[in-house]
């Protein structure tokens, strides 16, 4: 049987042409109805407004006695105590002139009282209360809607959802939201030299790190892996796992994109009938990039390599599964940080330099990680962000100033930095 013709609309492309070809051609994701308790960290599908006031009546801000200002303007000012209120319960009865009823914080103020005064400004004993200062009209009182009006906008579409967006929500009695799905991922391993971490031995085959890695990044960022094992080089095998994989809205693969005899991964696609829009981009580490357009599903095919994965998934699949889930910040931030010794490259690719930041009277240094091998896992470890050297690029003296990639932080952004 004649094999299919593998031919990627794009070869050899930039960093940013790849970005932006995946960006330009995933899909946002559909919506669904969720309970407040699951639905931290999803984007809302909706616009959702107050329909009552917060709070709802006028209450205490502080643990004392609600009064009339005007019995206080001569002190010392002795009340008689009418009632006791505890948060959460209303009065029954209007406060007259010189009474006061005792009250807890968030209780509501009684009809006829106008101000609250500060237990620690009081002696009270039976039922009576001295009061020892002048109080002010209104003082002490939370408004009604002080906080929340009626139509008041809580949250916009597109917003992601916070613990305190949570909070508002149950506070206006809302109890389900319309979010963005959750992306199910499709995590595929493959090469004859892998191994589950639980079956190393000393037969030469290596622990499947990148699978594992690749499924704690998509649980960070709110996706849900599926592992789908580990296949062998058998572009059989491999073909099964990806029929299993196409139960998912996405699909990452490691290793076989390369050019080697054993290298399946494009030809299993082809033979699927998916439509492949880009292969090697000129970066290092991670020029063996695939991406591929299966049954409307993403499917990225990246390096082998543990630090070539987590350098691919960083620049393009993380951004890729944030446009689908609708954030609008999908970007790594990006800072300005003076490299702390000399590096050198051939012309032609994008270097990605793991490095680590220390803050030196003021101002952010880059220190290189040691040995910048795809191989060196322990120097993503390290890392608190990737410095990034332009394709043109031959040498950078320590001294100047670079843009560093920072990974590990939540502040996103809605436009690249590079």
């Amino acid at each position: 049987m004649r094999e299919p013709e593998v031919r990627p609309e794009r070869t050899q492309v930039s960093v940013v042409e790849a970005r932006d070809t995946i960006l330009g051609l995933v899909r946002p994701l559909g919506s669904e109805t969720l309970s407040l308790r699951d639905a931290v960290g999803r984007v809302l599908c909706e616009e959702i407004r107050s329909d009552r006031l917060i709070p709802p009546l006028d209450n205490s801000a502080m643990d004392g006695f609600a009064l009339r200002a005007e019995d206080t303007r001569e002190v010392p000012a002795e009340l008689r105590v009418v009632e006791d209120l505890p948060a959460g319960r209303t009065s029954g009865r209007k406060l007259g002139p010189g009474e006061a009823a005792r009250i807890m914080t968030g209780a509501a103020i009684p009809e006829g009282a106008d101000a609250v005064v500060m237990q620690e400004h009081t002696d009270h004993a039976g039922g009576r209360v001295i009061v020892r200062r002048l109080v002010e009209l209104g003082e002490n009182i939370r408004r009604a809607g002080s906080d929340v009006r009626r139509r008041t906008l809580i949250a916009g579409v597109g917003a992601v959802l916070r613990p305190t967006h949570i909070g508002m929500f149950a506070a206006i009695g809302r109890t389900t939201l319309q979010v963005v799905v959750r992306p199910r991922v499709a995590v595929l391993a493959t090469g004859d030299e892998l191994v589950e971490p639980d079956r190393l031995s000393d037969d030469g085959r290596i622990a499947s790190s990148n699978s594992y890695a690749l499924q704690a990044a998509l649980v960070e960022l709110g996706a849900e892996p599926v592992y789908l094992g580990i296949a062998p080089d058998e572009p059989e095998v491999i073909r099964e796992h990806f029929l299993r994989a196409l139960a998912c809205d996405v699909v990452i693969s490691t290793g076989g994109v390369s050019v080697g005899d054993r290298d399946w991964i494009k030809l299993v696609l082809a033979q699927l009938g998916g439509s492949m829009r880009l292969w090697r981009v000129r970066m290092k580490p991670g020029a063996p990039l695939v991406f591929s357009i299966l049954q409307e599903r993403p499917v990225f095919g990246l390096p082998g390599n543990p630090v070539s994965t987590l350098v691919t998934f960083e620049q393009f699949v993380r951004p890729a599964l944030l446009r689908m889930m609708r954030h609008h910040k999908v970007f790594r931030p990006v800072e300005p940080a003076i490299l702390a010794e000399d590096y050198e490259k051939p012309p032609g690719r994008m270097h990605f330099v793991r490095v680590t930041l220390q803050e030196r009277e003021g101002r952010l240094f880059a220190f290189p990680t040691g040995d910048q091998s795809s191989g060196v896992l322990y120097s993503m470890v390290r890392a608190d962000g990737l410095a990034i050297v332009p394709a043109d690029t031959t040498r950078i003296e320590a001294g100047t100033e670079v843009s560093v990639q920072l990974l590990g932080r939540d502040d996103l952004r809605a436009e690249p930095g590079f």
